[in-house]
């Protein structure tokens, strides 16, 4: 089992369970946590939802090696359509459950970590933190749900995809991505106060307001941009099958390597 569900007091809470891997993201581990989301969003007892991880890194990312056909078999249409259902489909379905949600980030949040905490409406992080994605190493402009710009602003944005160097927690709360910074061993007690300081609000008002910051959003343009930007991720995949006939795997995973 690669997610934990808990309910209590109002509060689901969703754990990753992979600690051996990091946290990394295989289909199985993304398909369960889909459905905890769906589950959480459906029962009528759940006010707030908070995704959490087990281990010291909140997630190394995709597991790259999960499923992927070999090199003779692979082709854009495959990832084209393997991306855009676990990358994209559930993180905006997440994004738009009409409940309030909080990620709890410790550790390293590298590349599809990003996806796991950004479409959650707060993020309370560890001061131990780091947030990156390294995924123009791979000829790519970055991952699947390019939430860069919206969270850093644009200039930020271009650092830290143009450097691939991580984002410190304090970094990250300057920029408004991160709610608030806490000592390591306070991460899940500060995060469960939070949690139910907002349950005590009235449901309904809180969907509203929800939906009304979504909805600004989305007349600016994140939800179009996202769309748009997750075919740019695609022409990186095309252009990695013309040059190497295969992703270029190789340096992210030897970094993963570095976590466990």
């Amino acid at each position: 089992m690669h997610i934990l569900y808990e309910v209590k007091d109002g509060i689901a809470t969703l754990t990753l369970n992979r600690p051996e891997a990091a946290n990394a993201q295989n289909a199985a581990l993304l398909d369960e946590l889909d459905a905890a989301w769906t589950r959480a969003a459906e029962d009528a007892e759940v006010k707030v939802i908070v995704v959490r991880a087990e281990g010291k890194h909140f997630s190394a990312g995709h597991d790259l090696k999960d499923r992927w056909p070999g090199p003779d078999e692979i082709t854009l249409e495959w990832i084209y359509r393997a991306e855009n259902r676990r990358y994209l489909e559930y993180t905006l379905r997440w994004r738009n459950v009409p409940k309030p949600s909080i990620a709890a980030v410790q550790g390293r949040c590298i590349a599809g970590g990003l996806m796991l905490c950004w479409p959650c409406d707060l993020i309370v992080a560890a001061d131990d933190a780091q947030f990156s994605d390294p995924v123009v190493t791979m000829g790519i402009g970055g991952v699947e749900y390019h939430g860069h710009t919206w969270e850093l602003g644009p200039r930020k944005a271009k650092e830290i995809l143009f450097t691939g160097r991580p984002l410190t927690a304090e970094e990250a709360e300057k920029t408004g991505m991160v709610n608030r910074v806490v000592p390591r061993a306070e991460l899940d007690t500060a995060t469960r106060e939070l949690a139910e300081r907002i349950a005590a609000m009235p449901a309904f008002g809180l969907r509203q307001a929800k939906r009304a910051v979504n909805q600004t959003l989305d007349v600016q343009g994140f939800y179009a941009a996202l769309q748009s930007v997750f075919d740019i991720h695609q022409t990186g995949h095309g252009n990695a099958l013309s040059v190497s006939g295969y992703p270029i795997l190789a340096k992210l995973d030897e970094m993963k390597e570095k976590l466990r």
